[in-house]
């Protein structure tokens, strides 16, 4: 069987364990891209803090032309936290015919929140004959473990999640996209700006592409569509979290002042046909010296079951559920495929092809 050949989009901290685990899962990474010209000019090995592989990280805008040169299996994005922003990455992986997994948050479950282009990446897929599919830690610990504990509840009346991450490890885009180091009136004005709305008015925003979700707003239409639910109603509130001591990011390249905003509590709450009332809620900081990841899930009904992962590797998680991913992704249908709608993810004990 011919090895998996993969072009990493993206070469910052997820790229090191990404590669590094295709490589240990007998697959190649044939090419990567970047836009930092930091990056640019490396060999993936010194990214992946091993021998070099003879790839060298190349810019981004020549990525058209890798993807004709190598011809890859898989195409894996790991730069934006929203689908907006990956547009352009996605439409040149697929018009070359390459599939493509990304960790994009909101490309978990897009049809929710940006349905517009959804649909266009979904029809552009099926015409190219490739899947698009957006997973990571959220695949696991906001979903399918959370789908298995509500199949041993004989009665569900409420879903109730928390997870805590350190927007540092994840690079720019997530820092910014939770508010790190703004003030308090810039958090107001481009983050918080959908707290309140009315849905008819989230909708509009919606379908003009104008709407930017909360990755636990995903995280709910991904449950409900594996349920088998019908949301009727979904709303989402984000908080901002102050800096109470002066904290330094490395991430963001700043010292955050007291006052000024480390990070956000983004609370979704969705109410569906069938009375399952689900309200989650996702809080990404600049951690002081003291905090740490956690992830808390609790299943209301009969029984009532609470589920509490201390001190996930979140960074190393979504990583590996990333590469998991790979040989189920050649196997499915075309089109924009959220994992809801996958098998159940897979352990692979030794290589792709096992």
């Amino acid at each position: 069987m011919e090895k998996i050949n993969v072009v990493q989009i993206g070469c910052g901290k997820m790229s090191k364990y990404i590669m590094r685990y295709i490589y240990e899962k007998e697959g190649v990474v044939v090419g990567a891209v970047d836009i930092s010209p930091n990056v640019i000019g490396k060999d993936i090995g010194s990214i992946m803090e091993v021998d070099d592989k003879n790839v060298l990280v190349r810019d981004v805008k020549e990525l058209d032309a890798l993807l004709k040169e190598v011809k890859p299996n898989v195409a894996i994005i790991t730069t934006m936290s929203f689908l907006n922003d990956i547009e352009e990455n996605i439409r040149t992986c697929v018009k070359n015919g390459v599939n493509v997994l990304t960790i994009c948050e909101e490309a978990f479950f897009p049809s929710n929140s940006n349905p517009t282009l959804f649909k266009e990446l979904d029809s552009l897929a099926k015409a190219f004959h490739v899947t698009i599919t957006g997973c990571g830690f959220q695949d696991i610990f906001w979903g399918n473990m959370i789908t298995s504990i509500c199949a041993s509840t004989h009665r569900i009346t409420k879903i109730k999640g928390s997870s805590s991450y350190n927007v540092e490890d994840y690079g720019v885009a997530l820092a910014n996209a939770h508010g790190a180091g703004f003030t308090e009136e810039e958090f107001s004005r481009q983050i918080a700006t959908y707290n309140g709305l009315s849905e008819e008015e989230i909708e509009k925003l919606k379908q003009n592409r104008e709407f930017f979700p909360s990755y636990m707003w995903n995280v709910v239409g991904w449950l409900t569509d594996k349920l088998g639910l019908h949301l009727i109603s979904l709303k989402q509130e984000c908080i901002p979290v102050m800096c109470e001591k002066e904290l330094t990011s490395d991430t963001l390249g700043m010292t955050i002042e007291v006052g000024k905003v480390r990070g956000m509590n983004a609370i979704v709450t969705g109410m569906t046909k069938e009375n399952i009332v689900i309200e989650v809620e996702c809080i990404g900081k600049v951690y002081t010296s003291d905090e740490e990841d956690d992830n808390e899930w609790t299943i209301y009904g009969t029984p009532t079951t609470t589920v509490k992962n201390e001190k996930p590797n979140t960074v190393e998680l979504t990583c590996a559920d990333i590469v998991n991913r790979i040989p189920q992704i050649i196997d499915m249908p075309s089109g924009f495929i959220p994992t809801s709608r996958y098998k159940e993810p897979k352990y692979i004990v030794k290589d792709f092809w096992e």
